[in-house]
């Protein structure tokens, strides 16, 4: 089992000096602002804190030493204790046993229960326009969005370059104080520290001992082919940084689509508006119908259609999102009235309403 010196990586008669500087070393490899969303890492600091929070305290490395327990404390032995009730006898005594009941008292917990715990960071949600050719065919494209990241200067640790936090000599890396009140301890996060743990002596000149800054970071972003406005795309991770060494939160680019001048969307199907002629709704007649995908459909219209009526080509619609296939297109009949006539145009007209036996206003008076 590796010791507390194994983890420093210094020998078991290390000075003072080289367990300092041992652990100022490893602190800022492993710092989870240096290290965001890596739970690896994150532990590592934990056990560099714990091991130099016992090796930097005269009595408890002493402790360590002639017992090896892994909280630098003698774990409940009868050699250990004496029963005459002539000892000196406290909760700590107790080992991890005074884990336990110091913390009913709010007098004990281990390090990792009091310090400030990992935050995820917030979503970000930005929008994208797309013109309504690029919402059928999908593309891809690049956004700028402003982040805070770790800063480059000091790679996120807040301290100057060539420092590293050092622990809290308020609270000797707890990140939270205690005041007696008789029996009872009441604990509260650490005012120097602010509930971290460590405290930066030297911050970083570019973002103040924050380890972040504000930058405009931009990210390749696939639209998939049937987009439609406010459509959500989620790029994981790409949100803001976490606090304590939590992950990243999310982004959303909302997609902004640009209406058509010829196609209207329903779901997944396409509406167009076609004219026709008063002879080719009457007669019958085979047009020629434009589709978003630059094609030409030759459309079917029987004798006797109506204005407003709609027609269905199926297939011809936009991409169905998520799911294979497309929608349909949707030709809504438009009855055109010429607003001019020539002499034989008139002639023929006038020549239909004298044969004409059909009253489109009988419905009115039944």
């Amino acid at each position: 089992m590796a010791t507390f010196y194994d983890t420093l990586g210094v020998q078991k008669g290390a000075s003072a000096d080289e367990i300092k500087k041992a652990y100022r070393k490893l602190a800022a490899k492993y710092h989870p602002d240096k290290n965001p969303g890596d739970a690896s890492a994150e532990e590592k600091f934990k056990e560099v804190q714990n091991a130099y929070d016992v090796l930097s305290d005269e009595d408890k490395r002493k402790q360590y030493d002639a017992f090896g327990s892994a909280n630098g404390r003698p774990g409940f032995d009868p050699r250990n204790f004496d029963f005459s009730g002539g000892g000196n006898f406290t909760i700590n005594d107790l080992g991890d046993l005074g884990d336990l009941f110091g913390g009913l008292f709010n007098r004990g917990g281990t390090r990792t229960q009091q310090r400030r715990q990992p935050e995820r960071g917030a979503d970000i949600e930005v929008p994208v326009n797309v013109s309504f050719e690029d919402s059928l065919r999908g593309l891809e494209t690049k956004i700028p969005v402003e982040v805070t990241t770790a800063c480059r200067e000091c790679g996120g640790s807040g301290a100057q370059p060539g420092t590293a936090p050092v622990i809290c000599p308020e609270c000797n890396g707890r990140g939270v104080v205690s005041e007696s009140q008789g029996l009872f301890a009441l604990s509260q996060p650490c005012p120097r520290c602010r509930g971290n743990g460590t405290v930066i002596e030297k911050p970083c000149g570019k973002c103040g001992g924050s380890g972040r800054e504000r930058r405009t970071k931009r990210y390749t972003v696939k639209i998939p082919a049937g987009v439609k406005d406010g459509t959500r795309i989620k790029l994981k991770g790409k949100g803001e940084l976490g606090a304590n060494g939590g992950p990243s939160g999310d982004l959303y680019v909302m997609t902004r689509v640009s209406p058509s001048k010829l196609f209207e969307r329903r779901g997944a199907d396409l509406v167009i508006e076609v004219p026709v002629t008063y002879a080719e709704a009457a007669l019958g007649a085979t047009v020629e119908v434009p589709t978003p995908y630059g094609e030409r459909l030759s459309l079917k219209v029987k004798s006797g259609a109506q204005d407003g009526q709609l027609l269905r080509m199926r297939g011809h619609g936009a991409p169905k999102l998520g799911a294979k296939g497309r929608g349909d297109l949707l030709a809504r009949l438009r009855l055109t009235v010429p607003k001019k006539l020539s002499k034989k145009e008139r002639e023929a007209i006038e020549e239909l309403r004298k044969v004409s036996h059909d009253d489109p206003r009988e419905a009115l008076f039944s």
